[in-house]
């Protein structure tokens, strides 16, 4: 199948990455990522797709750094972030296409421009960009920056915790929230946060449709290193705050506002205790009283993404299940909650302003992501496919599998085959798990793509095991706070019934995974001799040295408790006390910048390895962090584990690649 005979032309597929409605539902523009021409990097531009889905995609823009962060005008124009026009560098600036003529700049700062939104009635720009501390205006900032660069100073002091996030620092920019009221050449600038500290850091934002108050998550720190965001009102004219949600041990995020202005509504998540897992449901504020409430609040049912419906009577979401991540619908009046859609993994929600049509991205464990536009009135509808770049089909087959534990639970998962999968000519089995641990396997991942797999003549167990989001609370109740017990038995059950199978080789057995599954590769090496050998990417080996060292330690606190109180986790669940168990080779990734999962990890795993003389590689990535993304740092990581794979799995001779 065209997209997977080669790793070159898997790699050259387009990516639809993003999707934005106008205010009025007449242009609809995605934003679709490609490989430039020396095949070493990828560059996203913005195609404007046809909401009826008659007219073929039509590309909006071109250039060598590309456009992202699309974000429609009632008057139809387009604003995106892009570093094109621009030295090396040159932070990304805010630039407009009208609905004629040519896209032109409009503003620029020292920090950058980004996270941009619309106000859909005044068009009213909000935007997020990065000062330095203390400076007044772009001016100040600029020689702020430009003294440090003079003086070759990196360097940040930090007065709390966290530091950094996933695989870059915080600081010693601040993020801070600004407007202008109407987009032409030099706009009057209005900071809304002249001095936010370290309050809007990963936290998301809204504006009104008059764009007179802009509605975020705030970060307080009630206790050092545990951050939670409250959700505030911000007056556009005065940078006045008010408080909107402030509630202890929750966080607010991902906030959309009604068409009409009054209500907002949020995702919240509560913390819990030690042995129970957060709780997820939506909070709808009142802009007007400031009441709040609670909303979708089914323990089973984690929703996201939420958009409301023209009129404030219903609330869209996304939430995962059963191996979907389909939209749901709510009826504020009476609370109900209905699928929308039946099948497939949602994201970039879109309602057309009579509310009649939602748009969407739709993917599949077997398709990559799609503009789609849906009945918003359908109940487990289908979805009506639009003309865009990118379409593909993985080679093969899925099937979906399950499996009952000890406990009696079902476990699921899907089952990838190659074609040729049969009991005359039984495929090798690689066992893949998931990261997370609150994931699933529910949709495409361009990074961890088993069709990949599939090409090369594996099956590809994609299970989802304790811990896994969509089963409901008691499928993360089985694993919480016992990550190597339930989970690790779960993904043995699973693996038992899929080598039962005719097509299927049971003596040819490998298991890889990434972040808590390279956790868990690790967990299962030390556990039992089963597979031919396993890969290790990004994994946890020592719980307790993970812990202070990863970017969000705070987080880990509330499932494992703090190591000096309580041990008892770190000690029963580490997979570096199995060390003198493991026997199975074993292939350890890591990249350097990764904060995640930091290399120390990588690092020990490896000395212990080789210390014990168990048959190891170690794959490095200096320039990489909890992902592998570079183009031709991906094609080593795949066809290093192919070789690994054959090697062991096939008993071939070893082929290091050619890059290496």
């Amino acid at each position: 199948m065209a997209g997977f005979d080669s790793f070159d032309d898997y790699l050259a597929l387009p990516r639809v990455t993003d999707l934005v409605l106008s205010p009025d539902g007449a242009r609809l523009v995605a934003t679709v990522a490609a490989l430039n021409d020396d095949g070493n990097k990828l560059i996203s531009a913005l195609w404007e797709l046809d909401p009826s889905g008659v007219e073929p995609a039509r590309r909006l823009t071109r250039s060598d750094k590309g456009e992202t962060g699309p974000a429609l005008g009632p008057d139809g124009s387009v604003l995106f972030v892009s570093g094109r026009d621009a030295e090396d560098d040159d932070p990304p600036a805010l630039w407009q296409l009208p609905p004629v003529g040519e896209a032109q700049r409009v503003l620029s700062r020292p920090g950058g421009v980004a996270a941009v939104h619309v106000a859909r009635e005044s068009g009213a720009v909000l935007f997020a960009s990065k000062a330095l501390p203390g400076a007044v205006d772009p001016e100040a900032d600029e020689k702020r920056r430009s003294a440090r660069k003079e003086a070759k100073v990196g360097a940040v002091l930090y007065t709390s915790s966290p530091i950094r996030y996933w695989d870059h620092d915080l600081g010693p920019d601040e993020v801070r929230l600004q407007t202008v009221a109407a987009v032409h050449e030099d706009p009057d600038v209005v900071d809304l946060t002249p001095a936010p500290g370290r309050a809007l850091d990963e936290t998301s934002a809204a504006i009104t449709p008059d764009g007179t108050t802009v509605i975020t998550g705030w970060q307080v720190y009630d206790e050092p290193g545990f951050p939670r965001a409250k959700l505030v009102a911000i007056d556009v004219t005065t940078g006045g705050q008010r408080v909107l949600a402030d509630q202890p041990d929750a966080s607010f995020a991902e906030p959309a506002v009604s068409d009409d202005g009054r209500f907002v509504v949020c995702v919240r998540e509560q913390d819990t205790t030690y042995d129970d897992p957060p709780k997820v449901s939506l909070w709808l504020v009142d802009l007007q009283t400031g009441d709040g409430r609670e909303l979708a609040a089914d323990p089973d049912v984690w929703p996201a993404s939420p958009a409301f419906a023209p009129g404030r009577e219903t609330i869209y979401f996304l939430a995962d299940e059963h191996g979907h991540r389909p939209v749901f619908r709510l009826d504020l009046a009476s609370g109900a909650v209905s699928r929308v859609t039946a099948s497939g993994h949602y994201s970039n929600l879109q309602v057309a302003p009579d509310g009649s049509t939602l748009f969407a991205l739709r993917d599949a464990v077997d398709c990559p992501p799609r503009p789609v536009r849906l009945d918003a009135s359908a109940t487990d509808g289908e979805a009506t496919e639009l003309p865009a770049p990118g379409t593909t089909d993985a080679t093969g087959r899925v099937e979906r599998v399950t499996a009952t534990a000890a406990d009696g639970a079902t476990v699921e998962g899907w089952l990838a085959l190659p074609d040729g999968a049969s009991a005359d000519a039984p495929a090798p089995l690689v066992l893949w798990i998931h990261g997370g641990p609150l994931g699933s396997w529910n949709g495409w991942s361009w990074r961890w793509n088993p069709w990949l797999m599939v090409a090369k003549g594996y099956a590809v167990l994609l299970p989802d095991p304790a811990l896994s989001v969509g089963y409901g609370a008691a499928m993360i109740q089985r694993g919480w706070g016992q990550w190597g017990g339930a989970p690790f038995t779960d993904l043995m059950t699973m693996t038992d019934a899929v080598v039962d199978r005719p097509d299927i080789d049971e003596t040819r057995t490998a298991a890889m995974g990434g972040s808590y599954g390279g956790y868990m590769a690790n967990w299962v090496a030390g556990h039992t001799d089963r597979f031919r050998c396993i890969v290790t990417h990004a994994s946890l080996w020592a719980l307790d040295q993970f812990q202070g060292t990863t970017d969000v330690p705070g987080y880990w606190v509330k499932e494992w408790g703090l190591l000096g109180e309580r041990p008892e986790r770190y000690d029963e669940w580490s997979p570096h006390h199995a060390l003198k168990s493991i026997t199975t080779p074993m292939l350890v990734i890591h990249g350097d910048k990764d904060y995640r999962v930091p290399v120390s990890e990588a690092l020990r795993l490896w000395w212990d390895l080789q210390r014990q003389g168990v048959e190891s590689a170690y794959l490095y990535y200096p320039d990489e962090g909890h992902w592998i993304l570079k183009p031709g740092n991906a094609r080593v990581w795949y066809e290093t584990v192919w070789a690994w794979l054959a090697q062991h799995v096939h008993s071939a001779d070893w082929r290091q690649p050619e890059l290496l």
